[in-house]
């Protein structure tokens, strides 16, 4: 009986000890994190011009939102990053991933530290190297003209000002290569030595082994990038400023414009909670849909 008292206070007082050592933490979680997501969803029912005391107006935000022809546009332009620019980006770190895995390619660590510098760049100066390269008479161009293409404007066309920001995300998907070449080392040999046996080729052995096994490692690098896309802001915002013709004001950046430049904030508090629901959904259908590549 004493011992099970002596347990009791022993168990009591490491969970006393502990509280106080996670206590900064969780304040800090109330007070930056809680309640200001609570603050918001508040905000969100509300006109709340800064300067002024929040007034409820219920839902208004949220129909007027339904009428604004640029919100429209922002949610299509980060709709399409987000189901054309993440896949895109995710097969093409894919294969890079599986070039580089090769044990006989000559210089394999030179190539891994290529395709990682991207990510080592600062943001602004990034974006301040493909506002160079896209130029009318910009590098890619010049490429291009070499084969006898005329390449089009790039950010200063509605059409192709968005493939032209997709082109600047693959390019900087080092991360997701290096987590890919993580994967792909998990893999035991095994399985595809025997595979080759039974007279699979690259394509099957792609299909049938390294998709299911690298089913967990593609979900992280999916849900990773689409979060990146829904939060897009400093490329657009540094590079176009949503332009020409909205066709880069991404959900974002037309939530700060709201928040930060029309002092609309309850307008982008509303805003923000439709776009935590498109996220939540989106990030629910790829993990149901994975599952089905997956490996027990």
């Amino acid at each position: 009986m004493k011992s099970a008292q002596v347990t009791d206070r022993m168990q009591k007082r490491e969970f006393i000890t502990a509280m106080i050592f996670i206590s900064p933490w969780i304040l800090g979680l109330l007070a930056f994190t809680l309640y200001p997501i609570c603050l918001s969803a508040w905000y969100s029912l509300t006109e709340y011009k800064v300067l002024s005391d929040p007034m409820f107006i219920g839902f208004k935000n949220y129909v007027d939102l339904l009428k604004d022809k640029i919100f429209l546009t922002a949610l299509y332009n980060t709709g399409y990053i987000v189901l054309v620019g993440v896949p895109v980006t995710l097969v093409s770190a894919l294969l890079v991933a599986i070039l580089l895995n090769f044990k006989k390619l000559k210089g394999l660590s030179l190539f891994r530290v290529v395709f990682f510098i991207p990510t080592l760049v600062p943001l602004i100066i990034n974006c301040l190297l493909w506002l160079w390269l896209l130029q009318d008479n910009g590098l890619i161009n010049a490429i291009l003209r070499i084969f006898g293409i005329r390449g089009p404007l790039w950010l200063g066309s509605p059409a192709w000002s968005k493939p032209a920001l997709i082109l600047m995300m693959i390019w900087g998907c080092g991360g997701s290569i290096i987590i890919f070449l993580a994967g792909l080392q998990d893999i035991p040999d095994t399985l595809y030595e025997s595979a080759s046996l039974d007279g699979a080729n690259f394509a099957q052995q792609t299909w049938h082994i390294t998709i299911p096994m690298l089913a967990p490692v593609i979900l992280f690098n999916a849900v990773t990038l689409v979060i990146a896309a829904f939060q897009w802001f400093a490329e657009p915002f540094v590079m176009t400023q949503g332009g020409p013709n909205n066709s880069t004001m991404f959900y974002s950046l037309y939530l700060y414009n709201n928040a930060f430049r029309f002092f609309k904030m309850g307008y982008a508090s509303a805003m923000a909670w439709i776009l935590l629901m498109i996220a939540l959904v989106i990030i629910f259908l790829l993990f149901r849909g994975l599952r089905r590549f997956s490996i027990d």
